[in-house]
């Protein structure tokens, strides 16, 4: 059976391809349960990739969502498709009012502080700079976020919203780097709002993991 009629031969309910410590799969899998849509799920090996994902994405990244003829291949777009699928009435996309801020909140997050936060997880790679320094080359958004969580439960509102998902497993992975250096940082209020999403029932979810 060739690669096209086994992608066929998927249900025909979204099929995502995933990987479950990735932040952008990560994500997009809690998108599509706060959504309540019903998945298949294809935890993927990084060291051998299903070559059916790779027949409908050439990127070789993850995640990947397919349905039927639709293949979405981006984090975000994954998102606002489960979001704007939802059965539920509760969308998390955002009014026009705070769209502005949360797409340049997630502008931030997804370029200039990622590149900061993966030359501090992986300061060995890049001896330019102590471990300390690419750290503090994170404070800036860090910085931002605090701020915003000093009048609002989540980033734009009281209520969890589609730029909180869309932010939280990368400031997640920041802390995992030094977790006793954050637990002791001046960073309250986004220890706090971190508390809240690792503990909430969407995460737990979402990170079960897979029988394979």
């Amino acid at each position: 059976m060739n690669y096209v009629e086994q992608l066929n031969n998927l249900k025909s309910r979204p099929y995502l391809f995933s990987y479950r410590r990735c932040p952008y799969a990560m994500r997009a899998r809690m998108a599509l349960v706060e959504s309540n849509i019903e998945f298949d799920i294809y935890e993927i090996s990084l060291k051998n990739k299903p070559h059916e994902m790779l027949f409908i994405s050439s990127k070789g990244t993850v995640p990947v969502l397919r349905l039927n003829e639709l293949v979405l291949d981006e984090s975000l777009e994954i998102m606002k498709w489960a979001y704007q699928n939802s059965k539920s009435n509760q969308l998390r996309l955002l009014g026009p009012r705070d769209k502005e801020v949360a797409d340049e909140l997630i502008k931030l997050n997804d370029g200039k502080f990622k590149v900061s936060l993966d030359c501090y997880k992986y300061f060995e790679r890049y001896p330019d700079k102590s471990k300390v320094e690419h750290r503090e080359s994170c404070y800036f958004f860090l910085e931002i976020l605090e701020k915003r969580l000093g009048s609002t439960t989540f980033l734009i509102s009281d209520e969890r919203t589609f730029a909180d998902i869309s932010i939280f497993p990368f400031i997640r992975q920041f802390m995992n780097v030094d977790k006793a250096w954050f637990d002791n940082s001046e960073y309250k209020k986004i220890r706090k709002w971190l508390i809240s999403l690792i503990e909430s029932d969407l995460f737990k979810k979402v990170m079960v993991k897979p029988n394979i």
